[in-house]
């Protein structure tokens, strides 16, 4: 369990593996930003001039390509020195220059995790007999990194790829059993919620917490999810439905979407009818995947912390002092933008869901 503390300590690069201390002392605004689909970026500004730099007509700093390069790995960490994380580890993929008027010229840094690969191939494939999780395993092996996978769905007889990039195709595949696609030095890993493990942060309204932005919402909330089809072996139609017990697997307390909007509306019924299943197997996991899908963003969020990097995509997240129906843990964090600049040093923005709403008092 991780507590936030306050982290005014500036940015830590590494380019090619050595540190970069020059791009550290310049850097006046970083953002490393990832969300659950995968693919984690960097956008870093630097100033490109100082007293042995005086800037055009003269040469700039980080522009010769001595210190960094385009296609050269880049990794960052963040944190004070006792609470120093690894937040970032890509490929700079951009530089760009900026000049404004009455303002040093500034040298902005692009990079991007290596699902960069995956987004920069575009294939046109047909996989047979196989599971989502072996797609993502042939897809890892394809670009040369280890899988780390365990996502249970049905084994499909024939599946298409169709002029998509592996990474808008493996995110969709993802989507339809809600797996949650990611990359760690590498390895690309493709797991379901229930098996990412993530860091538990602790944050205060008013110390740890500087802003948020908390509600329930019934609007797309769903008592059951139905998915048709037809099974040509067979010939028989398909017609799945999942309900609210699907989501009850997932909870310990609190009152859930599914079962408020049954009580406040009568049933409210979701048919899922441009995605037809060819098998039963397909039916359930689709319903079940859909249900959860909804059932899990009951409760949303946005804030911002004191910069921790300890807090991840993947990460749970207890609020305190937020209000009765949203106090508690069980907030899970789906996106994560790491800040820097020079006025609020390190910041932490967020977005996080929860399935559940507090029993009223």
């Amino acid at each position: 369990m991780t507590e936030t503390t306050p982290a005014i300590a500036t940015p830590v690069f590494r380019v090619q593996g050595r540190l970069v201390a020059d791009l550290a002392r310049d850097c006046v605004r970083l953002d490393i930003t990832e969300g659950t689909e995968g693919l984690r970026t960097l956008q870093a500004h630097v100033v490109a001039t100082d007293s042995g730099a005086p800037g055009p007509p003269g040469p700039m700093r980080h522009l010769d390509g001595r210190e960094v390069d385009l296609g050269q790995s880049i990794q960052v960490s963040l944190g004070t020195d006792q609470q120093q994380r690894h937040v970032f580890d890509g490929t700079l993929s951009g530089i760009e220059v900026e000049f404004r008027d009455g303002s040093a010229p500034v040298v902005i840094l692009y990079a991007e995790d290596p699902l960069m690969r995956l987004r920069m191939t575009r294939r046109m494939r047909t996989y047979q007999n196989t599971t989502d999780a072996q797609i993502a395993r042939d897809i890892a092996r394809a670009h040369g990194l280890d899988a780390d996978v365990d996502a249970a769905g049905a084994t499909y007889d024939v599946v298409q790829q169709f002029n998509q990039s592996d990474l808008a195709f493996l995110r969709e595949r993802a989507c339809l059993i809600q797996a949650e696609l990611w990359c760690t030095g590498t390895t690309l890993h493709f797991r379901t919620r229930d098996k990412r493990e993530g860091t538990k942060v602790i944050a205060v309204q008013g110390n740890h917490l500087l802003s948020a932005r908390i509600g329930a919402d019934l609007a797309h909330q769903r008592g059951s999810v139905t998915v048709t089809g037809y099974d040509a072996q067979t010939q028989r139609t398909i017609n799945e439905q999942a309900g609210p017990e699907v989501l009850d697997a997932e909870i310990s307390g609190g009152r859930t979407g599914p079962r408020l909007v049954r009580s406040a509306l009568a049933e409210s019924a979701s048919y899922r009818v441009r995605k037809a299943a060819l098998t039963i197997e397909e039916a359930k996991s689709y319903a079940r995947a859909e249900m959860l899908r909804r059932g899990r963003r009951f409760v949303t969020m946005s804030g911002m912390l004191r910069g921790n990097a300890d807090l991840v995509v993947g990460g749970r997240l207890e609020l305190n002092d937020v209000g009765g129906p949203f106090e508690g843990s069980g907030y899970y964090v789906t996106h994560v933008r790491h800040t820097f600049d020079q006025a609020s040093g390190f910041r932490t923005c967020f977005q996080a869901e929860r399935a559940t709403v507090n029993e009223a008092a």
